[in-house]
């Protein structure tokens, strides 16, 4: 990328995730031109294998215009059940509002298919970001030398965000959890029903969701313990390890792991930005805002982050078209308002959900259900939200 080459785009995206192709897509429909800094050489649509999107992530899906063709990539989840193989419980429930499995790779194209061609600039990676102390416009270093001055700069280049760095974003934590994903084919085609079933047997939580007649996306999590994490690699020995850690689980779910494409196979030690960080956090400075993971990279046990992601995008556009690029400033100031709270309340239930799973004691464990109990007696309330029009 030469000196000063992408000078005349005003909005700069870093990040082709799914938030930063999403916002690429809303900031579009409202006729504001944006490009997409990606540090890859390609679309990384071949990670983390599937995602579930809620019914609130179907509305900014529809608002996008993306939802329709992808509708018919994944089937619609008509029920939970959870199956507890420590006393042989069961509990069955009506899934809320519209949930399917997207393979994240469907999702990525798709809205990369909504953007005009020279949309996305591959090979891009950021080094720094600083204000210009004349202009207050925010200055793009990049690892290859080069750098651009945008009017705008918005960060979705995940939990590890350089942009959230410089916004003083306090950094991830851990949780004491890590997480097994993968897909499985059953070319004959699998009895499974359209539900999200899960396994729970001491510590370790199996869920598993069909995708469609032949395809299956399911997860392990269990309690982390460390290793030394290039063996996770490896997905011989991601798979081996689950299966180790399953030998007493039902034999349905140590098949569904034994033919699981080995290419869609992930370990992730699970990261989460604390609750009371984000409450006291600043997400935004003069024309520099984040979205997506880096603003509220959570855990997976509501299936919300990608959704939450989708809801920032059109948000943010909205408010960015309302204002003007003239107003950024403000702009930003209402994006941050009107998601901030939002994202407070599904990190707080996502960490709560995390910690319970995780408790070491019962007391502990107690202790989690309680704290759920009292703040968020609709245990799917975070569902109806509707991050409105574009």
């Amino acid at each position: 990328m030469g000196e000063g080459a992408m000078d005349d785009y005003e909005v700069v995206i870093i990040g082709a995730g799914i938030c930063g192709l999403a916002t690429a897509v809303a900031l579009q429909k409202k006729g504001i031109k944006s490009v997409v800094m990606e540090r890859s050489e390609a679309l990384r649509n071949f990670t983390g294998a599937a995602i579930g999107i809620r019914q609130n992530g179907w509305r900014a899906l529809d608002q996008l215009g993306v939802a329709d063709v992808l509708r018919r990539t994944a089937i619609n989840i008509k029920r939970e059940r959870i199956v507890g193989l420590d006393g042989g419980k069961q509990q069955e429930m009506p899934m809320k509002g519209e949930t399917r499995c997207l393979r994240r790779k469907d999702l990525i194209d798709t809205l990369y298919a909504a953007l005009p061609p020279t949309s996305v600039k591959f090979g891009c990676e950021l080094e720094s970001i600083k204000l210009d102390p004349n202009t207050t416009k925010p200055v793009l270093r990049f690892i290859d030398g080069s750098s651009i001055t945008p009017k705008v700069v918005i960060g979705c280049e995940g939990g590890k965000s350089i942009v959230a760095n410089f916004l003083n974003i306090k950094p991830t934590k851990m949780f004491p959890l890590c997480g097994v994903r993968g897909l499985s084919n059953y070319p004959n085609g699998h009895l499974f029903d359209q539900e999200f079933a899960r396994f729970r047997k001491d510590k370790n939580l199996v869920g598993r969701i069909p995708m469609d007649n032949n395809l299956v996306y399911w997860f392990c999590a269990h309690p982390y313990f460390p290793k030394d994490d290039r063996i996770w690699e490896d997905p011989e020995a991601i798979q081996q390890s689950t299966l180790a850690l399953l030998s007493d689980y039902p034999q349905e779910v140590k098949e569904m792991i034994e033919i699981a494409d080995a290419n869609s196979l992930s370990f992730t030690h699970l990261r989460y930005r604390a609750p009371w960080d984000l409450l006291r956090g600043t997400f935004c400075k003069g024309r520099v805002t984040v979205a997506g993971d880096a603003m509220h990279v959570m855990g997976p046990f509501l299936g919300q982050g990608g959704s939450a992601g989708l809801e920032d995008a059109v948000v943010l556009a909205r408010n960015l078209a309302e204002k003007g690029l003239d107003n950024v400033e403000e702009a930003f100031n209402l994006y941050v308002k009107e998601r901030k709270m939002r994202v407070v309340r599904l990190s707080l239930q996502t960490y709560f959900t995390g910690m319970l799973l995780g408790a070491s004691s019962r007391l502990k464990q107690f202790m989690y259900v309680v704290l759920l109990s009292l703040l968020f007696r609709n245990s799917s309330g975070h569902v109806d939200y509707d991050c409105g029009s574009l």
